[in-house]
């Protein structure tokens, strides 16, 4: 933040200003090598910065409570809908002070601020480093993970004894210092049982190993978790598109759009992200408060529902997001078309879409940190938040193709494509409702690879456990 703020303030490092003449006949001066230079090294530096907390900021809160009591997990499940309301709330300010800030009084000021703000988290972080529990690495993951593809396939010749004369034959030593959760042998990806077959001469009297020819029944367990989730998780890049489409659209519509709120004041086109969060930030109290407690009375689950069923419902939402924002821009373009010259119609027209996105926020991505956090194990947890932060990269990538394909598919033959810069000419409803399409495909398949899906730790056997059958039952 701080070379992004001096890339503001100092004159040499950004392109002169450009007015709204200039900006019509394009003839606005770029930036120069160097000065590209200074926003990418300020743009990495901040990716880095983000990659380090987001994944570890979960994590590392969850390790402040003790999950081998009622309380204590009454409290994890709490906290993951506090931490989003609570990040709700700071983007809230961000959507509206800081860019309030920027747009109208200084671009400086704006990035000053943001800046002041995370020297200050940096000393409140510090200030309660005694308080803190700790909870000590023990090594890289990523490791374990290939060590157990390794053993597996050193020993793929040897046969898997029969079910229930599995003692004595796995390796199955007693847990390290930093994991709770044993993980029981399951027979799904079988195969990979196999790393933990004891042969001759493979266990030293001392209990050392060669890890990567023998490993223990949790580290194949914990592999297993990792493939297990790669298809729920795969949902979840798709499911993102209609917010990678919301940062980019809303405003191209805002801008066309009446955004006036009285007689002097203009809303900002990049706040209306805002409806979204102060729909979350309204939302997530009244479902931790009212609606789980009254869930948990009839299902039994801590947290009202399972987290499978909560990522559904947020698929659903993100769905009739997509068709709401096809209906209304069908509207909006009309009314421009039959109406030129005349008063365009409110901005707020766009707030049932964004209130949609905002419940599918509420249920989705939380559903998805929950849902991961609880099927690792605890020293796994930081891979799991990562998960769900390049589910949202992810999603950006696939945004972006979906739109070159657009541009090189749609129009022709004298007409403009779907996404063309003016969008009046355009048919951005078109691509809502293609997004839309491609979240119900995505929904049935999330559909398909929960009900299938098995919760760890609910039996010792995996055919055993009871699938998320109560997904089932939903449709598009």
């Amino acid at each position: 933040m701080l070379t992004i703020t001096l890339m503001a303030w100092i004159p040499h490092l950004h392109p002169p200003e450009c007015n709204p003449e200039q900006q019509l006949h394009g003839h606005c001066i770029g930036p120069n090598s160097a000065q590209l230079g200074v926003l990418i090294t300020g743009l990495g530096l901040l990716s880095v910065g983000t990659a380090g907390i987001r994944p570890c900021s979960i994590p590392f809160g969850i390790d402040q409570f003790d999950p081998t009591t009622e309380e204590g997990v009454k409290g994890i499940t709490s906290f993951f809908n506090w931490y989003y309301a609570t990040f709700t709330v700071v983007v809230l300010l961000a959507l509206t002070l800081v860019v309030y800030i920027q747009d109208s009084v200084s671009w400086v000021l704006g990035f000053g601020i943001l800046t002041l703000l995370m020297g200050c988290s940096i000393v409140l972080f510090l200030v309660g480093t005694r308080i803190y529990v700790y909870v000590k690495p023990q090594g890289s993951i990523f490791s374990s993970i290939v060590q157990v593809f390794v053993a597996s396939y050193k020993k793929r010749q040897l046969k898997l004894p029969a079910e229930g004369q599995e003692i004595g034959v796995f390796f199955d030593p007693p847990l390290k210092e930093n994991v709770l959760s044993k993980l029981p042998l399951t027979y799904q990806f079988r195969f990979l049982n196999k790393a933990a077959i004891i042969t001759e001469n493979e266990l030293q009297p001392d209990g050392s190993r060669n890890k990567w020819r023998l490993c223990s029944i949790q580290d194949v367990e914990e592999v297993k978790c990792l493939i297990r989730i790669i298809p729920i998780w795969a949902s979840g890049i798709i499911s993102y598109t209609s917010i990678a489409q919301q940062e980019t659209f809303t405003v191209s519509q805002a801008l066309k759009m009446d955004r006036h709120l009285g007689p002097k004041f203009q809303i900002p086109a990049g706040s209306l992200g805002t409806i979204s969060m102060i729909t979350i930030g309204i939302f997530l109290p009244i479902y931790e408060r009212i609606i789980v407690p009254a869930l948990r009375k009839f299902t039994k689950r801590e947290g009202g529902i399972t987290p499978l069923q909560r990522i559904g419902i947020g698929i659903f939402f993100s769905i009739l997001a997509m068709i709401v924002a096809g209906v209304m821009e069908e509207k909006r373009r009309t009314s421009v078309i039959l109406h030129p010259g005349g008063a365009p119609i409110s901005v707020f027209w766009l707030a049932p879409r964004l209130i949609l996105m905002g419940f599918f926020e509420a249920f989705n991505i939380i559903g998805q940190i929950e849902f991961f956090n609880k099927q690792f194990p605890e020293h796994m947890r930081s891979i799991a938040n990562a998960l769900v932060f390049c589910s949202v990269g992810g999603a950006s990538y696939l945004s972006s193709m979906v739109v070159n394909i657009v541009h090189h598919v749609s129009g022709g033959h004298g007409r403009p494509d779907w996404l063309t810069r003016d969008i009046n000419a355009g048919r951005l409803d078109y691509f809502y409702y293609l997004l839309a399409g491609m979240g119900t495909f995505n929904f049935l398949y999330f559909l398909y690879v929960a009900h299938r899906y098995r919760y760890i730790g609910n039996a010792q056997m995996e055919e055993k456990s009871e699938p998320d059958v109560g997904l089932s039952s939903m449709k598009p």
